[in-house]
């Protein structure tokens, strides 16, 4: 049994499509942020905090944030693992059925949380912590570094040592755990209309399209998948600013220094135009610094460390994993 696919549903055309769909939502939110003006919340109490929680959550608030959130993510599990047990071993350029399925189930499970916010507001951070959405986003950025190791190098270029057998895994199952971070960061917060919150869920939901997407030429498409990737640059850099803590050029240097170190190797871009970009993320990092303080141009490496620091440690844990499933099996088999 296959997948049926639908080669008169081009992928580029629903990408775009789904872009616009994920910008008119966004205003979407904003324009029915009036309705949640009466809610009252507590105090801000320090960065472990989130904010938009209700003081008194009730068994309805936290069985719609939970019960939405677990269909949400079964939904689509399910149809990963249909359309990798059914498809064929190849990326086309029309839509599978999976596809089609894929990207209903988002569009209504986008549609369901705002109306559960705007009926019982809570989302899952009543029950969690702040940096479990934080720390799932962080996951999968450097789940991506792993996976494009081959294809674009970690370091200027060059690859990392990273066993084939890992790079395997990671390529295979991404698409389990890129849907969990993705959803679960997604019914983290109630769909409010702070400046961060929109530039969140407007990155969520071309995240979600992203997802909806798979085993279509549009989903490996270089261009695309480096403006996903560049675009936590943005928001990270938005979202501090908006919060006037001054650290914003900490989120802006430490991604933008990913791009110039990995990202725009996998562009296909010439010497010069590398060189250019190159000299511009310089430059600008010594006209920035020079106005801060050379003291603080040590931000520039820290997220860049905590980054190619973690990519190698997923390896090793996925390396360790594999090692373990080996040693069982041949046990068994003995």
């Amino acid at each position: 049994m296959v997948a049926t696919s639908h080669p008169s549903i081009s992928s580029t055309r629903v990408l775009w499509a789904g872009v616009a769909f994920s910008a008119f939502f966004t205003a979407l939110v904003w324009a029915l942020d009036y309705r949640l003006q009466g809610i009252e919340l507590l105090p801000d109490t320090g960065a472990s905090w989130y904010y938009w929680k209700l003081p008194a959550p009730t068994f309805w608030t936290r069985a719609t944030s939970w019960g939405f959130y677990l269909a949400h993510q079964l939904v689509i599990w399910g149809i990963v693992y249909y359309a990798q047990l059914y498809r064929k071993h190849r990326y086309t350029n029309g839509l599978h059925r999976a596809n089609i399925w894929a990207l209903a189930a988002n569009a209504f499970f986008i549609l369901l949380h705002l109306a559960q916010t705007h009926i019982w507001y809570d989302g899952l951070a009543q029950d969690t912590s702040i940096w479990s959405s934080q720390g799932a986003v962080i996951v999968l950025l450097v789940w991506v570094l792993l996976m494009e190791n081959k294809r674009r190098g970690q370091f200027f270029g060059w690859p990392a040592p990273f066993s084939k057998e890992v790079i395997r895994f990671a390529r295979t199952y991404h698409g389990y755990f890129f849907a969990w971070a993705i959803i679960y960061t997604f019914w983290f917060h109630p769909m409010v209309s702070t400046s961060g919150h929109l530039i969140g869920f407007f990155y969520m939901f071309l995240l979600l399209l992203q997802g909806s997407l798979f085993y279509t030429r549009i989903h490996t498409n270089r261009w695309w998948t480096f403006t996903l990737e560049v675009l936590v640059l943005v928001h990270g850099t938005l979202v501090a600013v908006m919060q006037g803590n001054g650290i914003w050029s900490m989120f802006f240097f430490g991604f933008a220094g990913i791009l110039v170190i990995t990202q725009m190797y996998g562009l296909g871009l010439s010497l010069r135009s590398r060189l250019v970009i190159l000299g511009s993320f310089v430059a600008l990092a010594l006209l920035v610094y020079g106005q801060l303080g050379w003291a603080r141009m040590n931000e520039i490496i820290r997220i860049p460390l905590i980054e190619y620091g973690s990519v190698f440690a997923l390896a090793g844990i996925f390396w360790f994993g594999l090692w373990v499933a080996r040693r069982v099996r041949n046990m068994q088999q003995a």
